[in-house]
């Protein structure tokens, strides 16, 4: 009886050890498997990657309204701030002022002269004949008398010039006359285009420059910070706003080189925040070709030092719970994906 008493204590204590070494077994299998990643799906790590913009005007001068305050959205096209306009407003009469004395100007050069110019010209052209005819009778006259004794020499002479210098003042009369009725010539009309032109110019600087004076958004954004206010002397590069624009949102993510062929640009993954249980929709876009340490703010304890290509994911549907620098998952389902990346290689 003893006997069998021990037999059966020794195989109860066997029995026990063998259950506790399973029960061990399956507990460290398990967590072996909760510690592994799924093979099914890729998982990266990475930073929510918002593009910012520095708002600035063009052009210097004084603030005098300010729309928006930090934490406000703000649509595209939207008046954010405007300068004190006034300086532009007298800046752009002026140059209309300039533009319409050009015009006015190359309207005169292309018009030619005006008709009482002309009757002018040919009354000119008159009064010389008459005075060359009358000097041409004199000397005719007074050669007549050299003849007979009748007068001198010099008094022939100088009838002999009177006569020759109405002819030259008739010649004179004619070209005036001829340039009168022929206008201006065609390089003063093209030196009035041209200053037509620089006054055009003028006015469209004049144009943009008062324009200028509204700071619009260029897109949909949300107000980061307000950095001036209105009575401030600003110049051309003083920022006035600084904006998160609210569309495209990327992440910035790293892959390691035995995972780099299972992704692709166009590839679709999922992107997951520790803040909630929401998920967003993303797809590949840019891989970069050169390899590089994983930075510190990936927390990837197996990938800390080993080099990695960065890549960059636009998500598609993303909202006000992604912030600049967020951590987040960007999972990849490598079953999907993996004929995807082959029919483009093979392309």
């Amino acid at each position: 009886m003893n006997t069998n008493s021990k037999a059966s204590g020794k195989v109860r204590r066997i029995i026990a050890i063998l259950i506790l070494i399973g029960a061990i077994g399956l507990l460290g299998w398990w967590f072996l498997l909760r510690d592994q990643e799924d093979d099914s799906v890729l998982r990266l790590y990475g930073n929510v990657d918002i593009r910012e913009v520095e708002m600035a005007f063009r052009q210097p001068g004084r603030l005098t309204q300010m729309m928006f305050d930090e934490g406000d959205e703000v649509n595209a096209g939207e008046i954010m701030a405007q300068l004190d306009a006034l300086p532009y407003h007298d800046k752009l009469t002026a140059a209309q002022a300039k533009l319409q004395a050009a015009q006015a100007e190359l309207d005169k050069l292309r018009s030619g002269n005006r008709p009482q110019e002309v009757l002018q010209a040919e009354a000119a052209v008159n009064q010389s004949q008459a005075n060359f005819n009358e000097a041409e009778r004199n000397f005719n006259r007074q050669n007549a008398l050299l003849e007979s004794g009748a007068t001198s020499q010099r008094t022939v002479d100088a009838a002999r010039a009177a006569r020759d210098q109405s002819a030259a003042n008739v010649a004179s009369a004619q070209a005036a006359l001829s340039l009168t009725k022929d206008g201006f010539r065609s390089e003063d009309i093209a030196a009035g285009e041209a200053q037509v032109a620089v006054a055009q110019a003028a006015l469209a600087q004049a144009n943009t420059a008062l324009t200028d004076t509204d700071l619009v958004a260029p897109s949909d954004a949300i107000v980061n910070a307000r950095v001036r206010e209105p009575g401030s002397m600003v110049s051309s590069n003083h920022t006035i706003y600084s904006l998160s624009l609210r569309d495209p949102v990327y992440v910035r993510a790293y892959v390691s080189e035995p995972n780099l062929g299972r992704i692709a640009p166009g590839t679709q993954v999922r992107v997951f925040t520790d803040s909630s249980d929401q998920s967003y929709r993303g797809q590949i876009g840019f891989i970069s070709p050169r390899a590089e340490f994983t930075p510190k703010s990936v927390e990837t304890t197996d990938l800390r030092t080993d080099l990695v290509y960065r890549l960059r994911i636009v998500v598609s549907d993303p909202d006000q719970e992604l912030r600049q620098g967020m951590p987040v998952t960007v999972e990849v389902d490598r079953a999907n994906n993996r004929s995807k990346n082959q029919s483009a290689r093979d392309q």
